[in-house]
């Protein structure tokens, strides 16, 4: 006698057959997403490094080695002839040479050379001020990002009573996370900019990234904050804790993982965006550091460049040449190194942060 049929198995028929070919289907469109992800980011690692690897050049005092590509500002390219051979130099560099060839040729009783070259902006030097604006814009937006959302949260979760207001309010949050950042960088360029009278600067640019991933990281913190056993708290509070020393001790170091997942994905969106920082903090060409200020005071109110603004300027505001075209590749491969040093950074300490306050 045959042992019965397992009523729990699976039964191979038309609908079994399109739920397979369905399943199929997202999963060629992930692979799909993740193979043209992976060609952009392999594009851009593969034209780029060269350009970061072939700035390194040897100095004749500490450190004794430089990435030109790095640590220097920005500078047009001169490219001509001399002796038979084509030469490309920087601008600081053509005009040193330029002089010591007209002051050789006055000691030799010469006439002055003739020096036919061919300039291109923004195709020499390197790119420190925006590497330096693109750290201190993604630093100084988090912290305020992260200070004004957190408190937010905690309100909203901790002390706010349910009700039509409260509702208004986090219906307010999730819409603006949905407005696209030029609006912000309207509203930055307008509140801070024009109406505080911060001109173009680090704090209007600071507050303008801060409100654009605001909804972000009030939302994510609030669910972090929600995710915490509502034990923790009346175990707290039946010990005689007030309000605040139970949320302070018992509630936000167990959300801290949470509340920095939100930071990961504030720090993507800020250090990305061009819009907002082009009306409110972003300079085309910015000699000075910002720091390099008479009065320390002054620091916020300094203009700085950034990564983001200076690839679209170098890809749609100069002419388009093969030495524009190597800086392009350069500046986005050093803008995805920092976005995911910074990203990672994170990351570690959300892990150690977890690992370390588990229930």
């Amino acid at each position: 006698m045959s042992a019965p049929a397992n009523p729990f198995a699976p039964r191979h028929g038309s609908l079994r057959r399109a739920e397979t070919a369905v399943a199929w289907a997202f999963r060629s469109a992930t692979y799909f997403i993740l193979l043209c992800g992976g060609f952009v980011f392999g594009n851009i690692c593969l034209k780029g490094l060269p350009t970061v690897t072939g700035a390194f050049r040897g100095l004749d005092h500490f450190p004794y080695v430089t990435n030109t590509f790095l640590f220097e500002a920005p500078e047009s390219l001169y490219v001509f002839e001399h002796d038979g051979k084509k030469v490309e130099m920087g601008d600081a560099e053509y005009r040193a040479f330029r002089e010591a060839e007209t002051a050789r040729a006055a000691a030799e009783g010469l006439p002055a050379p003739k020096f036919k070259a061919k300039s291109y902006v923004y195709a020499s030097g390197g790119i420190w001020p925006c590497i330096v604006g693109t750290v201190l814009l993604v630093v100084g937006s988090m912290t305020i990002a992260l200070l004004l959302g957190v408190a937010s949260a905690i309100y909203l979760s901790e002390y706010a009573r349910e009700g039509p207001f409260v509702r208004f309010i986090r219906l307010a949050i999730l819409n603006l996370a949905g407005v696209p950042s030029i609006v912000f960088g309207l509203f930055g360029f307008a509140m801070f900019v024009l109406y505080f009278d911060w001109n173009v600067s680090l704090l209007a640019g600071w507050f303008t990234l801060a409100f654009m991933v605001l909804p972000v990281v009030i939302t994510a913190s609030e669910e972090a904050l929600k995710a915490v056993p509502r034990g923790f708290r009346e175990g707290s509070l039946a010990l005689g804790a007030t309000k605040w020393q139970t949320i302070r001790k018992n509630v936000l170091p167990y959300a801290l993982p949470g509340i920095l997942t939100s930071s990961i994905l504030g720090i993507a969106r800020v250090a990305g965006e061009t819009a907002p920082i082009m009306f409110t903090a972003a300079y085309v060409v910015r000699d000075k550091l910002p720091w390099e200020v008479e009065k320390f005071g002054d620091f916020v109110f300094q203009g700085v460049m950034a990564l983001p603004y200076h690839i679209y300027v170098v890809s749609s505001k100069i002419p388009q040449n093969e030495y524009t075209q190597r800086v392009q590749y350069g500046t986005a491969f050093v803008f995805l190194g920092i976005v995911a040093l910074i990203a990672g950074s994170s990351i570690l300490l959300r892990n150690k942060l977890r690992g370390r306050y588990q229930w």
